[in-house]
Order: C-alpha cells, then structure tokens, then sequence
C-alpha cells in the first residue's frame, strides 16, 4: 500500500432508502442546480433591469458572480467530501442554499440581490461538487458512462423547463416568486441528501489543509489536466448563449417572454438529446471520432450563427443547434475519460471539473455581455473559436501516453 492509499480508510455505499433509481435521481438533481439556478429566471432578466432601473450589464452580474463563487466554492466542497463524505456535505451546502433563495426574493436593491446570489452560490455549489464524484463512487468505469449519458439527459430537461416554469411563474408573480421557487428547490434537494447513505467508500484521513492540497495533487495529473483543459473550453460559448439568450430573443428579436422560453426549449432538446445521441454513435463509432465530430459541430454552427443568425429568430435557433447537440453529446465520454485518470481524490476531481467549466462559462458570459453591436455575431465566432481550439487541442493531446484510455 503506498502512502498516498494509507490516508484512505473503508466506508459505505449501500442505499436503504433510496434505492438505485432514488439514487440516480438524486444525482441528476444535484448535477442540475446550476441551470436550475440560472435559467429559471432567465425571462425575468428584462424586467428585473427595469425594475431596479439598473443596466442589463449589471443584472447579468446576478450570473457572473453566482457562476464565479459557485466554481470557487466547489474547490472547498469537493475535497472536503473526500474527508467527510459526500452526504454532511451536501446537507450543509443545501441548508445554505435553500436560506439563501428566500433571501434573494426579499432583496431591496440590485446590490443586495448579488449578495444573496453569492451566499447562493456558496451553498449550491456543494451540490455540483459531489454529484459527479457520487457516480464514480458507486458504478464502475464501464457501466459509468451509460449513467453519465442518463443523468446528463436528465439534468438537461432543466435547460428546456426551467425558462418555460420561469415564464409561467411570471404570468401570475414577480420575479421574486421565482427565487421563492429556487429556495423550495433547496428543501427538495436537502430532503433527499437527509435520505441519502453515505456513497463513499474511502475517506481521506489527513488534515483539513492536506484535503484542500489534493487539489494540486489532481492538477498535477497530466492525463487528468489535459482532458480538463480540452472539454471546459466547451462552457465558453455554451454558457454565451444562456446569459444572452433572453436579450436576443425577447430585446433582439422582440419575442414575448413565453415566446423565448420555446426557442430556448428548442435548443435545449439537443442538449437532451445529445447524451443519448452518444450512446448510439458509440456502438458503431470510437470515442475518439465521436468526439472530433462534436468539436467539428460546434465550429460549423458558429459559422451559421454568424452568417445566418441574425435574419430571422427560428434561423437562429436552427444554426445553433448543432453545436448545442453535439456539445452535450461529448460532454459524457469527456467527463468518464476525465474520472478515469483519477483512482482516488474523485472529489477534489469532480469539483475541479465543474469549477473549471464554471470558470470558463464565466469567462464567455462576460464577453457576450458587452455591449456588442451584433451579439449574435459574437455568439458565432466563440462557437468558431472553441469548436477549432478544442479540435486541435484534442488532436494533440488524446493520444499521448501520459492519457489514460478507456477500452
């Protein structure tokens, strides 16, 4: 036993409660709290700006700051649940991010809503962080990718639901109706986790300093830090398009708020579709060419937008999707090649993950957010962008022997 496998010591992984479809669940719900917690409110962007009669820019800062705490915060959560266990962990984060919607629906002003966003952020952001490391906990690298597809499939439906919940909600409350909603979610999702035995079969006995360090310890992994690199640039123009849908759709193209939330729901279907996509490409194609196709895609519906995009709102939703079907298509046998260079430290993986995906989705969210003369243009040439970087990159580096291939 080396020393590194000596910090580890038994646990348990058994689900009395749950069960294995209760389990499953759980973990798409989970994995969900980040579109969950952005794009129910998306239709609401408009009006909140109005109401606080502050710029679009600023309310968007609602999504920045929450994506940008929500991925630093995984970085603590993550390698805690390593030490602790998954289920402590998610219910103090969920306790946290349940208070903290309720918070948000009585904010005076923009400055408190950001405040209560971040607190937000901070709770939910243990739920990101130990979704992923659950499933490597309880299944094995090959029936992994088969859940990964399912609960990937599951978490989408929440891009496709959530803005239509959203424009209901608006039919008959204000936008602070809606972060009431979030904070119910947060009870939902804590009620589960209270169910929930602990999936974790080892546990890391160091310090609390130490479980934090195993983060350098993952990063220093190059077969893990090359894939990580590779599948994040996907969130940059993903991400774009999700903080600038609504203004597109309903300020662009003048679509009602109900309006917007279906093209939007179009384009969530290929994201739905996409997991399932992938699981009938792998029975007749490899890996490794599925994956080349979907970075293909993604630069060929960027060309689309570009050109295309800004005639009518149904082109533009049609040219997009694409890359918006193939990107989430990819996204799972990313995430399993990623959990695979990983035997131990799956928390402080899985948080790594998500954070650096958040990170870049950050990234493409402030670009979008400026105050571009065409956004859909800009929309296209980050699909461009990332589709021919992430081609390359993977080009150069799946094949190299410090990667860990999965037969």
């Amino acid at each position: 036993m080396t020393d590194s496998q000596s910090a580890f010591v038994s646990g348990g992984r058994r689900q009395k409660y749950l069960g294995n479809r209760g389990l499953i669940a759980l973990i798409a719900f989970l994995s969900a709290f980040v579109p969950l917690s952005t794009d129910l409110y998306l239709p609401a962007l408009p009006g909140m700006s109005k109401y606080f009669q502050v710029s679009a820019e600023q309310v968007n800062l609602t999504l920045i700051f929450f994506f940008i705490v929500f991925a630093a915060g995984m970085l603590f959560w993550g390698p805690l649940s390593d030490k602790y266990g998954r289920r402590p962990i998610l219910i103090a984060g969920l306790a946290i991010y349940s208070l903290a919607g309720f918070l948000c629906a009585i904010s005076q002003d923009i400055n408190q809503l950001i405040a209560f966003r971040i607190l937000q952020a901070i709770g939910g952001s243990s739920a990101s962080a130990v979704a992923m490391a659950m499933i490597k906990d309880v299944y094995d690298s090959r029936n992994r990718e088969m859940i990964l597809a399912w609960v990937s499939s599951m978490v989408l439906i929440s891009p496709m639901a959530a803005p239509v919940l959203g424009a209901l909600l608006l039919g008959f409350t204000s936008w602070r109706g809606v972060f009431v909603v979030l904070g119910v979610i947060g009870f939902v999702a804590l009620s589960g986790s209270l169910a929930l035995v602990e999936t974790l079969n080892t546990r890391y006995t160091g310090t609390l300093s130490q479980s934090i360090g195993r983060l350098a310890v993952v990063l220093k992994n190059p077969g893990f830090l090359s894939l990580l690199i590779v599948f994040s640039l996907l969130s940059f123009s993903s991400m774009a398009f999700i903080a600038s849908s609504s203004y597109i759709y309903i300020d662009g193209f003048g679509l009602s708020e109900k309006l917007f939330s279906l093209y939007f729901a179009f384009n969530a279907l290929g994201m739905i579709g996409g997991p399932m996509l992938y699981l009938r490409l792998s029975k007749r194609f490899r890996r490794y060419s599925i994956i080349i196709a979907g970075f293909i895609s993604t630069f060929l519906g960027g060309l689309l937008v570009y050109h295309l995009g800004s005639l009518q709102p149904w082109i533009f939703a049609l040219c997009l999707f694409p890359a918006t079907t193939m990107g989430s298509c990819i996204r799972t046998p990313g995430a399993n090649l990623m959990l695979e260079q990983q035997e131990e430290d799956t928390g402080s993986a899985s948080a790594l993950m998500s954070c650096f995906g958040i990170l870049m989705g950050s990234m493409g969210m402030t670009v979008i957010s400026q105050e571009w003369s065409n956004t859909i243009r800009i929309l296209g040439l980050m699909n461009i962008l990332v589709g021919v970087l992430c081609l390359c990159l993977w080009l150069l580096l799946s094949n190299r022997p410090f990667v860990k291939q999965i037969p």
